[in-house]
C-alpha cells in the first residue's frame, strides 16, 4: 500500500473516531441512534426560536457602533473563543489518554510527521464543527432578518475555532515538554476549566469590587472601559466588524487562523512522536509510594473510603468541579463587600451556591452510585445492597459538606438566617440530586461521566430543575416567604413527576 493510501485510510479513521465519539456523546451510547438523531435535528430546528428572541433586535447593527456596543461585542466574541479553547485542551488531552489506539500508530508504516498532522487537522475541524452547529441557528436567523452580509459570521466561526484548536495543541504539548505526561493530564484539566470560566469570573469580579454588583456587563458598558477602550480602526475590532458582515476583514481572520494552524502543525507534528512514546512509556496511571498500613473499620467506612479514593482519582471530575468553585468567586467577594455595608445584593449569594451545590451533588452522584467499575466485586461485599447505597450517599453529602462549610460559616457572620437558609437549602439540593441519581441508577462506567447527561434526558431536566427550584426557593424564603412555599411546593411536585414515571419506581 503506498504512503498516500496509508494517509487516506487515516483520514477516514480519524474522521469515523470523531463522528463516533460525537455520537455517543449525544445519544449517550444507546442503540437507537438514529431516533436520537432526528430528535437531536428537531432540537436543532426549535433552538431557531431562542435564537430569534436573543439576536433578532441585533439585525440592523452595522459598523461604526458605539463604543459600549463594539465592546460588549468584542467580549462576546473573546469569550466563546475561551469556551472553544477550553473544550479543545480537553479534547487534545483526550486524545492523547482515553484513546488505546497509540501503538498502532506508532506501528504504523506511514510517516508519523504526517499522521500526526492529520490528528491535529482532525482536532481542529471537529472543535471547529461543535462551534458552527451550535452558532448556526443564531446566524440562521440573523441571515433571514438582516440579510447575506450576516453570512460572514460563520466565518468568523471557523476562524475562532481553527485558532482556538491551534492554540490548544500548543499549550498541550508545550506542558508536555514542560512538566511531562504524567502531570499534563492534571495541569491540563485545571488549565481548561480556568479559561473556560475565567473570563466571565474575571469580568464579574471586576463589577463585584467597581461597581457592588454581579452583572458580567457592568464594566463592559460603563464610562471607564470607553475611555480606556483603542480607537476603531484598532485591529482588536477586527472580530466584531466581521460578524458584521466586513467580508474583507472575515476572510483575513480566516486566512490568519489557517496560517496558525499550519505553523502548529509544521513545528508541533514532528514532535508528536516523541510525545507519544512519553505517553507510552508513562501511562499515567501507574505511581509507586510507600506501603500502607491496614486501616481497620466497620466495612461502611472501607465502602465511604474506597469511594474518596476512587473520587479523588477520577481523571474528569476535577475539572468539573473546579469549575463550579471558580463560579463561587464572585459570590464570595459580594459577600466580603457586604460586611461593612447594607446592600441587599448578599441576598444573590444564596441562590448562587445552592444551585453550585445542587450541580456538583448530582456529578458525584452519578459517579458514586451508576459510574461503578467494578459492581460485581461491590456486590460480594459482606453488605446489605441498602447499606452500599447509604454509604455512598453519605460520601456525596460529606464531599458537598467539606467544599461548602466554609463559604457558609463565613456567610454567617454577615447574616445567620441566611446562612442557615443555605445550609438548609444545599441539604435538600444535594438529597434531591441524589434521589434523581438512585431513581434512574444505570449502570456505567466512570469513563463515561462527560455524556452522563445524555444516558437519561429525563433525569438531566429534573436534576436541573431540582436544582433551580431549590435554589429560587431559598432566595424567596429570605425575600418574599409567600412566594417560597408555592416555589417550593412546585420544585417537591417536579421530583414526584420524575419519581412516578423513573424506572426504579
Amino acid at each position: 500500500m503506498s504512503s498516500t493510501a496509508h494517509l487516506t485510510w487515516f483520514v477516514r479513521h480519524e474522521f469515523r473516531l470523531a463522528w463516533r465519539e460525537w455520537l455517543a456523546m449525544m445519544t449517550g451510547g444507546r442503540r437507537r441512534r438514529n431516533r436520537a438523531v432526528i430528535g437531536l435535528l428537531l432540537f436543532a430546528a426549535i433552538l431557531h426560536l431562542p435564537a430569534y428572541a436573543v439576536v433578532a433586535r441585533y439585525v440592523d447593527l452595522r459598523f461604526p457602533l458605539d463604543p459600549s456596543s463594539l465592546i460588549v461585542l468584542t467580549a462576546t466574541i473573546f469569550l466563546s473563543w475561551a469556551l472553544m479553547l477550553s473544550q479543545a485542551i480537553e479534547s487534545v488531552t483526550r486524545v492523547f489518554y482515553a484513546r488505546a489506539d497509540l501503538d498502532l500508530i506508532m506501528s504504523s508504516p506511514a510517516k508519523l510527521t504526517n499522521i500526526f498532522s492529520i490528528r491535529i487537522a482532525a482536532i481542529a475541524l471537529t472543535v471547529s464543527s461543535m462551534a458552527l452547529l451550535l452558532s448556526t441557528p443564531f446566524v440562521d436567523v440573523l441571515v433571514y432578518l438582516g440579510g447575506p452580509r450576516w453570512l460572514a459570521g460563520f466565518g468568523v466561526v471557523l476562524a475562532i475555532g481553527l485558532s482556538a484548536a491551534a492554540a490548544a495543541i500548543a499549550v498541550t504539548a508545550f506542558l508536555f515538554r514542560l512538566i511531562g505526561p504524567s502531570r499534563t493530564r492534571l495541569v491540563a484539566q485545571i488549565v481548561s476549566a480556568v479559561i473556560g470560566a475565567g473570563f466571565v469570573i474575571a469580568l464579574q469580579v471586576v463589577a463585584v469590587l467597581s461597581y457592588g454588583t454581579l452583572s458580567r456587563f457592568a464594566f463592559l458598558t460603563s464610562d471607564t472601559a470607553a475611555r480606556i477602550a483603542p480607537a476603531p480602526d484598532s485591529l482588536l475590532w477586527w472580530p466584531a466588524r466581521a460578524s458584521l458582515g466586513d467580508l474583507d476583514i472575515m476572510l483575513l481572520l480566516l486566512a490568519a487562523a489557517l496560517v496558525m494552524l499550519g505553523v502548529v502543525m509544521a513545528v508541533f507534528a514532528p514532535r508528536f512522536a516523541d510525545t507519544v512514546a512519553s505517553v507510552a512509556a508513562n501511562p499515567a496511571a501507574v505511581t509507586r509510594g510507600r506501603a500502607r498500613a491496614f486501616r481497620s473499620g466497620s466495612r461502611q467506612q472501607a465502602l465511604r473510603r474506597k469511594e474518596f479514593l476512587l473520587l479523588r482519582r477520577d481523571p474528569w471530575l476535577l475539572s468539573q468541579t473546579l469549575m463550579q468553585m471558580l463560579y463561587l468567586v464572585p459570590p464570595a467577594l459580594m459577600l466580603w463587600r457586604s460586611f461593612s455595608g447594607t446592600s441587599t445584593a448578599i441576598v444573590l449569594i444564596t441562590p448562587v451556591i445552592v444551585m453550585a451545590a445542587g450541580q456538583l451533588a448530582g456529578g458525584l452522584a452519578w459517579l458514586t452510585i451508576s459510574g461503578e467499575d467494578a459492581p460485581d466485586l461491590v456486590a460480594t461485599a459482606p453488605l446489605l445492597p441498602s447499606r452500599v447505597t447509604r454509604a455512598k450517599v453519605e460520601v456525596v453529602l460529606i464531599a458537598i459538606a467539606a467544599i461548602f462549610a466554609p463559604l457558609v460559616a463565613t456567610l454567617a457572620f454577615a447574616s445567620p438566617q441566611q446562612a442557615a437558609v443555605t445550609a438548609i437549602a444545599i441539604v435538600i439540593a444535594t438529597a434531591s440530586a441524589a434521589a434523581v441519581q438512585l431513581w434512574f441508577r444505570a449502570q456505567a462506567k466512570r469513563s463515561q461521566f462527560r455524556r452522563r447527561q445524555t444516558s437519561s434526558r429525563i433525569a438531566t431536566f429534573a436534576e436541573a430543575f431540582s436544582s433551580i427550584g431549590w435554589a429560587a426557593t431559598a432566595a424567596l424564603v429570605l425575600t418574599i416567604p409567600s412566594a417560597a412555599l408555592v416555589s417550593g411546593i412546585l420544585t417537591l411536585l417536579t421530583l414526584v413527576i420524575a419519581w412516578k414515571i423513573s424506572p426504579r419506581r
